[in-house]
């Protein structure tokens, strides 16, 4: 079960079950709706990943280790105010899940993205047909981030933080160059769109997807991943 749990102004949060075994929670970043949907479904947690410390990723933690307080929270050193585990390695074993951590720098200087299951939960580093801006001012990290998740198979379910969607669609649409590939977006915008429509969520999406639409996969070196990041960022 993957649910993307809606929260804040266009954050989700990440619901992850493995058969019928505890859930993942990926970045709460308010309780509520968190506690709803454990409660809809009977559901108990095995562990909480954090990808970053901005608030509307952490900011329900808290109040959710006042309730749950022995469920243990997982998140880099600039979690460390909220986080019970600082991860430092690569790998991540709970009882029931063994969880691949990747270092995702760019969008904050020491950004998680987890890999579980073929699923990645990327935070603010990658989105369905974007990426997150790159607050660090370090492009290379961002730029050789995206180089890492784009190794991954492309059947991996993308799984980030934010709705998104449809502005960056847009904005891939303005810069795609040819036919075909304007053809390729316009088809996902009007998926994209009818989903929104009916309350649906346009997310996860799939790596093999994301190559075929994102034009900051598609960017063939840093120099043209900082062009393009810097007309998005005034778009």
């Amino acid at each position: 079960m993957l649910i993307p749990i809606p929260a804040l102004q266009d954050n989700y949060i990440w619901l992850y079950q493995k058969e019928n075994c505890p859930v993942l929670l990926v970045d709460i970043g308010e309780l509520e709706p968190v506690l709803q949907k454990l409660q809809q479904y009977h559901l108990k947690v095995e562990a909480v990943l954090l990808t970053h410390y901005h608030h509307d990723h952490l900011g329900g933690v808290n109040a959710f280790k006042q309730i749950f307080p022995q469920v243990p929270v997982y998140g880099s050193e600039e979690c460390a105010n909220v986080a019970t585990h600082i991860v430092r390695g690569n790998k991540i074993n709970t009882e029931h899940y063994n969880i691949e951590v990747l270092k995702t720098p760019g969008h904050t200087a020491q950004h998680l993205s987890y890999f579980v299951d073929k699923h990645l939960f990327c935070g603010d580093t990658l989105f369905s047909a974007g990426c997150g801006r790159v607050f660090t001012g370090n492009y290379l990290a961002m730029y050789e981030s995206l180089q890492k998740i784009k190794k991954l198979p492309d059947d991996t379910l993308i799984c980030p933080a934010h709705e998104y969607t449809l502005s960056n669609l847009k904005f891939a649409l303005a810069m795609a160059q040819h036919n075909d590939l304007k053809q390729t977006i316009s088809v996902n915008q009007g998926i994209a769109k009818f989903l929104c429509d009916a309350g649906e969520a346009t997310l996860p999406t799939t790596l093999f997807t994301e190559k075929a639409i994102n034009p900051f996969l598609q960017a063939k070196n840093l120099r043209d991943f900082i062009a393009l990041r810097e007309k998005k960022d005034n778009f």
